[in-house]
């Protein structure tokens, strides 16, 4: 029997205003509800950005007073969605965390991940970013499971993408979708957006989806864009380029055991010695 879900990514320029970047993903998602998908899936930092960490913390609130997290939640709610709400800055202690949530059709958040693996680097250009600074990092790996078929889904946020022993954990922990929201930075994405997504894709079997932050942020920042959805095969079967817009495809998820078979890298995990 074809396992399928028809799945979007929205591609935008978060704003600091959250209000103002709420407006503009409202109209994506209507553009991506008259295409029939299930899953709409947005990009890390989904509805801010600040200029430095200072404003990101002051302006952070706790889950239960987020107003994205409220709304995103009713807009899932009234029309009977999932919605991947890529990250948002959540309080948590004296420090923030970068969380990941999965909001279900009742409106109920179902999973939440926060992010494992903190951008802490110096790019050739002289751009430094140390989200340890302001995020404590997480400690736990997340698979989501929806639908009455049981489609499971690992979460992951942007820099993760670097860490493959991640994504080979989830695809062995049953993961057959692998979303991976991002910010990625304009420095880095030409040479290696693209390449990682396709390898994790590969390494796994597994379906990536990546919506992505585009464009020029009010804080300054440049994202790279082009959201991708990426086959098990390898294929990259949607880019969003660097338009302001939607992707969307509906998977079918017999490809996973498909590749899996062709190539079984996830069981032939080989022991081996060293002379170093």
């Amino acid at each position: 029997m074809d396992r399928y879900l028809s799945i979007a990514c929205l591609q935008y320029t978060s704003t600091k205003d959250e209000l103002i970047t709420l407006k503009k993903i409202k109209r994506l998602i209507e553009k991506a509800l008259e295409a029939g998908v299930e899953v709409i899936a947005l990009p890390e930092c989904a509805t801010s950005l600040q200029e430095n960490p200072f404003l990101t913390k002051k302006l952070a609130k706790h889950e239960d007073e987020n107003i994205s997290l409220q709304s995103l939640k009713e807009v899932a709610k009234s029309n009977s969605i999932f919605v991947l709400i890529g990250s948002l800055p959540i309080k948590s202690g004296n420090k923030l965390v970068n969380r990941s949530f999965l909001v279900g059709p009742k409106g109920d958040v179902l999973y939440k991940y926060d992010k494992i693996h903190l951008y802490d680097v110096n790019l050739p250009n002289g751009d430094i970013y140390r989200e340890s600074e302001t995020y404590l990092c997480g400690d736990k790996a997340v698979i989501a499971t929806i639908k009455k078929n049981k489609i499971n889904i690992g979460m992951t946020i942007c820099y993760d993408v670097r860490f493959p022993n991640l994504y080979h954990d989830l695809a062995l922990n049953g993961a057959e979708i692998i979303v991976v929201p991002s910010a990625f930075s304009n420095v880095t994405g030409p040479f290696h957006w693209h390449t990682l997504l396709k390898a994790r894709a590969i390494e796994t079997g597994s379906y990536i989806i990546a919506p992505a932050q585009t464009g020029i942020h009010q804080c300054g920042r440049i994202s790279y864009g082009h959201s991708l959805i990426i086959s098990p095969w390898g294929e990259i079967l949607r880019d969003a380029k660097k338009k302001v817009g939607i992707i969307y495809a509906k998977i079918n998820l017999n490809e996973v055991v498909i590749a899996r078979k062709a190539i079984p890298a996830l069981n032939s995990k080989k022991m081996y010695s060293t002379n170093f």
